[in-house]
């Protein structure tokens, strides 16, 4: 008959408890790498986007600060000139010809002096290349001359006749006005092929007795502001445009001209009525946003949305001492960062679930090659149990399930020999000692229930087998895998090295070649297949360490002190913390200062010692950000941070590892109770203090050597680790 459960507890099937948890911790795995490639890669286009418009937002402020300085430079010095009686207003062909010749040395579009007797001169470049003369007189009418010259700034001929006063409103009347030197209002004009927009600078003039003489006056084209902007290098689809505070555009990056042409004039654009669609857009919102331009008062971030795409806006007020008041704006479009990235997401999305279906099938396999040999015994102990004693196991492909089917067989045979034996005697005795008959009967139920226990205690003596039997089963091929890696890593750094010795001999490739080295992006692979490579090596050690795990806990594993090269074990704590080191927004890199000696190989427990490492590591890498979080970006340049890492073998028996940074350093009284436990320095929440209290432990009392802690308060922090060779 069937065995009876007992108890209540729930049981389930071997196979479902072998496929379940792997499988959900491979699922977990996945997603969890394609939550954290996402974020990163969200995390890596917000910040790649701040760069990008804070970088050329400040390309722009410097350039409009050089380019629109110099018309007062100009200004200056031409002021200073008529007053120290340098240069007579009263001469104004060689007053012209005086401007012709800074013309020559400046990008400006016009320099000129209005006189209060009506009169002046200039030189000008209003086609943009060909620098001409302006004469005029105190004449109502017809009274400006603009004249051709020869290349010594001499007049030719007259090109054209208008009337002064038509320009005297904003290029006269505004500096005299001011009394001071200002920038007066934009003005265009249509010169016959070339518009001429632009913004004038002028200040009044003075003699020697500071009697006011007029006012000088200098242009500067504003659609040069237009190429600078378009060549600036914002991404491919970015726009880059400068308003004024009443919404004008100034400039922008787009192919669109900042202005339109209605019946011959020059007519400059509104923002919101620009004929490129960013552009328009992007002030609308702006508008809507914040109503008035001239709320904006300071350099600010937002994120807009763009026909369904999301825009990163900077916005950043400009202005200068001579009343110019403008507004740089810059945008860049998400999609420009994050089809990419999306692209790479789906790829590892992809790969991620191929993973999983390979590891589920993989778990289902080698669960049914497990169960089955165990299965199999099950229903020959039932029914060994049930009265049929003639059961026989066989072999299976796991060694320690053979054993154990072995031992079953063997028990089996055992027990249908006491049985045999006692069927033989109750016939013997069957005729004489009916009265026995119960007795017998007792002994075989107890014989019975000493066949059952016998069966649990050969259960429970096989289960140390079993997982000793599978350590050694996975040991085995990740030995294989392990190994193959240092192949693997050779054979690819041998290949490496053929491809640049084959782009040194051959620089010039064919273009199907070149075409297929930057479709899979043969730099990139160069730098990326070595560093895959480590990473599966570490990836293997790990699956290597619970192996071990599993070795020790069925009292098969070798002693865990071993040699090791303490020299390795610091550049894999290095590497592991290669993310805290690397430079940052708000610092430049923590600079790893290694001088290592000659050592020998050590003796101990390697993996704590690394751990004591890492303690000591990622204490001084908090003690440097807190004591950059005091220092300015400049000064963090002028003083780095620095992890200064010393070995040095002090004689044949000893060995010494220093670990100092330059940091604020500890007070005499945080150095006494540093290696006592639960001791820290940080807020809450942010170590528990259990840390160098653990590796104080490990050296002294796991390797029998000393740590200790040197530290000056302003200067840094050195703990010095001295162990023996052999523990």
């Amino acid at each position: 008959m069937k065995m009876h459960r007992f108890g209540q507890v729930q049981a389930f099937p071997l196979q479902l408890v072998l496929i379940v948890p792997f499988v959900l911790q491979i699922f977990g795995a996945v997603g969890l790498v394609g939550y954290l490639s996402f974020k990163n890669g969200q995390k890596a286009v917000n910040e790649l986007a701040d760069q990008l418009m804070e970088r050329t937002s400040r390309s722009v402020n410097q350039h409009l600060d050089a380019y629109l300085s110099v018309p007062h430079k100009v200004l200056q010095i031409n002021a200073d000139a008529i007053q120290m009686g340098l240069l007579d207003v009263g001469d104004r062909e060689t007053v012209a010809k005086y401007f012709w010749r800074q013309m020559q040395a400046y990008d400006l579009s016009y320099i000129g002096i209005g006189l209060t007797t009506g009169e002046g001169a200039g030189a000008a470049r209003y086609d943009g290349k060909t620098v001409t003369v302006d004469d005029w007189t105190g004449a109502s009418v017809n009274n400006l001359f603009t004249y051709a010259t020869d290349n010594q700034g001499n007049r030719t001929k007259v090109m054209t006749v208008f009337d002064w006063d038509s320009l005297r409103e904003t290029w006269y009347t505004e500096p005299i006005t001011a009394k001071k030197p200002i920038w007066s209002r934009v003005y265009t004009w249509n010169y016959p092929g070339h518009p001429y927009i632009v913004a004038s600078a002028g200040r009044p003039i003075y003699d020697a007795e500071n009697q006011l003489l007029g006012i000088v006056a200098v242009d500067i084209h504003l659609l040069k502001l237009s190429e600078f902007l378009r060549s600036s290098d914002v991404s491919h689809s970015g726009q880059i445009f400068i308003l004024d505070r009443k919404g004008t555009l100034i400039a922008n990056s787009a192919p669109e001209q900042p202005f339109a042409i209605v019946k011959d004039e020059i007519k400059r654009l509104q923002a919101i009525d620009s004929p490129n669609p960013v552009v328009q857009g992007i002030t609308k919102q702006l508008q809507q946003q914040f109503g008035d331009f001239r709320n904006i008062t300071k350099a600010q971030k937002i994120k807009l949305d763009f026909q369904g795409e999301p825009q990163y806006v900077q916005l950043t007020p400009w202005r200068d001492q001579y009343g110019l008041d403008w507004l740089v704006v810059v945008s860049v479009p998400e999609n420009g960062f994050m089809a990419q990235i999306n692209a790479n997401n789906r790829t590892t999305i992809l790969l991620c679930l191929v993973a999983l279906a390979v590891a589920s099938v993989l778990s289902v396999v080698t669960s049914r090659w497990i169960s089955r040999p165990i299965l199999r015994l099950s229903r020959a102990s039932e029914d060994m149990a049930a009265g049929n004693l003639n059961q026989t196991v066989g072999d299976s492909g796991i060694q320690e399930l053979n054993t154990l089917a072995v031992s079953f067989n063997y028990m089996a045979g055992q027990l249908r020999d006491s049985f045999a034996a006692l069927e033989q005697s109750n016939t013997e005795l069957e005729h004489r000692v009916e009265a026995r008959t119960v007795e017998l009967k007792e002994a075989l139920g107890e014989l019975q229930r000493t066949q059952a226990q016998v069966v649990q205690s050969e259960k429970m003596s096989s289960l140390g087998q079993l997982v000793a039997g599978l350590a050694h089963e996975i040991n085995n091929p990740i030995n294989f895998i392990h190994g193959n890696l240092v192949h693997v890593q050779e054979y690819t750094q041998d290949l490496l090295r053929f491809v640049q010795l084959y782009e040194q001999h051959y620089p010039q490739p064919v273009s199907e070649i070149q075409a297929e080295a930057e479709e899979i992006d043969l730099e990139f692979l160069q730098q990326d297949l070595p560093k895959m490579l480590a990473s599966m090596k570490i990836g293997s050690d790990r699956i290597r360490q619970i192996v071990l795990s599993l070795r020790n806990f069925s009292r098969m594993d070798e002693a865990e002190i071993k040699p090791v090269n303490i020299h390795e074990g610091l550049d894999s704590t290095l590497m592991i913390l290669q993310h805290r080191l690397k430079a940052r927004p708000e610092r430049p890199e923590i600079e790893v200062i290694k001088d290592y000696d000659q050592l020998p190989l050590v003796e101990c427990y390697a993996g704590q010692l690394n751990q004591v490492f890492m303690n000591i590591l990622v204490n001084a890498i908090d003690a440097l950000e807190e004591h950059n979080h005091k220092r300015t970006y400049q000064e963090m340049q002028a003083h780095p941070s620095q992890i200064t890492i010393r070995t040095t073998a002090i004689n044949a028996q000893w060995v010494q590892v220093a670990i100092a940074d330059n940091g604020k350093g500890m007070t005499q009284q945080t150095q006494q109770q540093i290696f006592n436990p639960f001791f820290t320095t940080k807020p809450v929440g942010k170590g528990t203090g259990m840390g160098m209290s653990i590796s104080y432990q490990i050296i002294t009392e796991k390797h029998g050597g000393k740590l200790e802690c040197f530290s000056t308060l302003g200067k840094g922090t050195e703990f010095v680790i001295q162990i023996p060779r052999k523990c």
